[in-house]
């Protein structure tokens, strides 16, 4: 990856990540595929500024979809569980 904001493509926000991100400061992206733990790492941390003390990678399968006669299934992605240091945060609302 040239970029660093190419390997990182957008934050997951679910009620699961939300709760992550209050209880134990981890806050989950969507990565691009092919990237490693340390590519991850390097790109939180210069995009954010923060320390990060542990990164978890998870591929999600696709699961199968239908709505009414028509099948498909969905985007398999790509994600990357962080842990930030503690006393640092990342604002992902701009609040």
């Amino acid at each position: 990856m040239n970029n660093y904001r190419d390997i990182i493509i957008c934050p997951i926000i679910t009620e699961k990540s939300m709760k992550l991100m209050e209880e134990d400061n981890k806050v989950t992206f969507e990565v691009a595929k092919g990237v490693n733990r340390t590519q991850v790492r390097q790109a939180v941390e210069k995009i954010f500024g923060v320390n990060v003390e542990k990164v978890n990678m998870v591929n999600t399968k696709p699961k199968a979809k239908r709505v009414g006669k028509y099948t498909g299934t969905t985007s398999p992605v790509h994600k990357a569980i962080v842990k930030i240091a503690a006393g640092q945060d990342i604002n992902l609302f701009g609040e």
